[in-house]
């Protein structure tokens, strides 16, 4: 399926922006770069933003590879001694092991925009050991993902939308891929072009979100929806089946 042009909606074009994604540079993923940006593209992304662990080859690896039509976003997942970071913008990778300060500090030394991952995953998040951690950089960060699409079980997406509500930080949706089949599943949709720090947090400063939910938005078409949808029907035909029910 080729890209759509990005929709232009009372004269303002509008972006597609997935910020979180991994490739086959992270220890845990296996997904090509070239093969993730073309699968970005194939589902509508304007924006990538890929993110392997501690590393940026793999960012510089899709961006060597995209089309015009897509743009990416060089960043990192950092792993700090208080938890993870997403760092965007990069030039230069950061090295993991420094505190959540230090981190911030060297990222924003680079003209780079930080982000929080996932904050409340039990197994992942920055706040699963205190919550005093993360209120401690609340004013430092730029974004709280407030839904990440690899979140399993609990309320995890939940209070990280309401964390962000509280302290009056954009929201956002990743999808957190680290497959093929992941990548765009969840994106954000933004106004203008996101390609720059300065224009990305302007548009996140417009981006709402309902907790639970955040500035995410799943495409029915990508693979996973449609293995889940195919799921649901099953089940839908099998409870009519056996009340009698005509499907």
């Amino acid at each position: 399926m080729a890209a759509p042009a990005a929709p232009e909606v009372g004269g303002v074009r509008r972006a597609f922006i997935d910020l979180h994604c991994h490739t086959s540079a992270s220890f845990d993923s296996v997904a090509d770069p070239a093969a993730v940006a073309r699968t970005a593209v194939s589902r509508g992304l304007t924006h990538l933003a890929v993110t392997d662990h501690d590393r940026i080859d793999g960012a510089l690896r899709a961006r060597e590879a995209a089309p015009p039509e897509l743009t990416i976003i060089v960043g990192e997942e950092v792993k700090t001694t208080d938890g993870d970071l997403i760092a965007v913008f990069l030039r230069e990778v950061v090295p993991p092991g420094l505190s959540a300060v230090e981190t911030i500090a060297a990222i924003r030394e680079q003209g780079g925009l930080v982000g929080v991952p996932h904050p409340f995953d039990r197994l992942r998040g920055f706040g699963r050991r205190s919550g005093a951690q993360l209120e401690s950089i609340a004013h430092l960060v730029d974004w709280v993902e407030a839904y990440n699409a690899r979140v399993i079980g609990g309320s995890a997406n939940e209070k990280a939308a309401l964390f962000a509500r509280e302290h009056n930080l954009p929201g956002v949706g990743a999808s957190d891929s680290h497959t093929v089949l992941e990548v765009g599943v969840t994106y954000n949709i933004v106004d203008g072009d996101p390609g720059t720090p300065e224009a990305l947090l302007a548009a996140l400063v417009g981006v709402d979100f309902v907790p639970g939910r955040a500035s995410f938005y799943v495409r029915a078409w990508t693979p996973l929806a449609k293995m889940i949808q195919s799921i649901r029907g099953n089940g839908r035909r099998r409870a009519r089946g056996s009340t009698g029910e005509t499907p």
